[in-house]
């Protein structure tokens, strides 16, 4: 899964036109957590167009303002919360790092992820948009797969992260489900990197810099001596 992730530099991410987007105006992000808005690119009529969502898809038909953060690969286009979405609404959510836990017993040791070269990326995500009572959401969810080779020590499951080649097919709304689905694979663990970090991050209010820090993940290395 994905429960938390980073977006420092969004003027990384290269796009050959985004209208209605400022990167200056981004305040840079060390814990994203579910429920805060993010940054996402859609297509639209009259090009990419980026903005703002908030994390936890809420499907249109909903009847309380409940969101879901992540959505299986495997089972987005059965389940009717997020089927809909994936035929017709898919957008891209940029990061440049994300985290995982490991976990021993009750205690879990943090890790942040990210490209081998830090270069910020895009995540393969959907969206709806809610209307209840004269109140409006517009509302997103990251895609997830099985895990890499790096991630898969700690976690079975990871982010969908789409390769720059890969962004028109997923923005194009006459995109077929089957090429769809072919973008849906783990990402090469080759090309990323990770290290332990401070149990800080747990904590949403927390959001600066230092989250990223390396530390030494003492508990794990202990019990694994046993």
């Amino acid at each position: 899964m994905c429960g938390r992730f980073t977006l420092k530099t969004p003027e990384g991410i290269k796009f050959d036109y985004i209208a209605q987007y400022d990167p200056e105006a981004w305040i840079p992000r060390y814990n994203i957590a579910p429920s805060q808005d993010i940054l996402t690119v859609v297509e639209r009529g009259s090009g990419r167009e980026a903005g703002f969502m908030t994390w936890g898809l809420i499907p249109s038909w909903s009847k309380e303002a409940k969101g879901i953060i992540n959505a299986r690969v495997e089972t987005v286009e059965e389940k009717p919360s997020f089927n809909d979405s994936f035929q017709k609404r898919r957008c891209l959510i940029l990061a440049d790092g994300f985290y995982e836990w490991e976990r021993f017993g009750k205690i879990s040791q943090p890790y942040y992820f990210q490209m081998e070269d830090s270069r910020p990326f895009a995540f393969a995500g959907i969206w709806d948009q809610w209307r209840h009572n004269g109140r409006t959401i517009t509302s997103c969810a990251i895609l997830t797969t099985t895990a890499n080779e790096l991630l898969a020590t700690m976690h079975h499951r990871m982010p969908v992260i789409l390769n720059p080649e890969s962004y028109a097919l997923w923005l194009d709304e006459n995109s077929r489900a089957a090429d769809l689905k072919d973008l849906l694979v783990p990402f090469p663990a080759s090309q990323m990197k990770s290290h332990a970090v401070s149990y800080d991050v747990n904590d949403v209010k927390v959001d600066h810099e230092g989250l990223l820090r390396p530390v030494t993940p003492n508990i794990g290395v202990n019990l694994r001596l046993f």
